[in-house]
């Protein structure tokens, strides 16, 4: 009898202890998040541009050093800074905002180095292509937001990729088709 008790009790206090080490929300803050491109044109030149609308949720349990991203990125607030530019990338030839609203990333594999997050792998859809793209993770720091009177993660993340995989062929070869991402990122910690 008193050794069915002591299970329990063990039991009892593995399952909190488990509880305790949950997996947090955190909702990327749209106002903090924007992903930027570059590309070489002809060799003269670099051009950049970025999407100003992006939307999605991070999970994270830094105790098991796990964690999940689900990025939408808005492709029709693609902004190369130039009006022109910005309306010819989003037609059938480029972006193809019409058929191919938005451009997602998905990861469920984090890593990290001690207690920094270094790397997350996971897969682009752009196009309605779907390919892996390794995420290389410069900065990433938890606060208490003192604004929010919440925890704010952020992060600077960077990866390339070859365009022409995805199936955006527009200007080959005078543009390149290899592609450097830049993600700067803030979530805000879920209620």
């Amino acid at each position: 009898m008193k050794f069915s008790h002591l299970m329990i009790a063990v039991l009892a206090a593995a399952s909190a202890g488990s509880a305790m080490a949950a997996t947090d929300t955190y909702n990327l803050d749209p106002t903090h998040t924007f992903p930027s491109f570059e590309a070489d044109h002809m060799g003269m030149s670099v051009w950049r541009g970025k999407f100003n609308k992006t939307k999605g949720t991070v999970t994270l349990d830094r105790a098991a050093k796990t964690g999940s991203l689900d990025l939408v990125i808005d492709a029709d607030s693609i902004d190369f800074g130039l009006d022109a530019m910005n309306t010819h990338a989003k037609k059938a030839d480029m972006f193809n905002v019409e058929k191919f609203p938005a451009i997602t990333y998905k990861s469920k594999s984090f890593k990290f180095n001690g207690d920094q997050l270094v790397e997350v792998d996971g897969e682009l859809t752009l196009l309605g292509v779907t390919k892996p793209v390794k995420l290389n993770v410069s900065k990433f720091k938890c606060i208490m937001h003192p604004r929010y009177k919440r925890e704010v993660c952020g992060a600077d993340a960077s990866a390339e990729f070859k365009r022409s995989d995805f199936g955006l062929n527009y200007g080959m070869p005078a543009f390149s088709p290899e592609v450097k991402l830049a993600i700067q990122v803030e979530a805000i910690k879920a209620d």
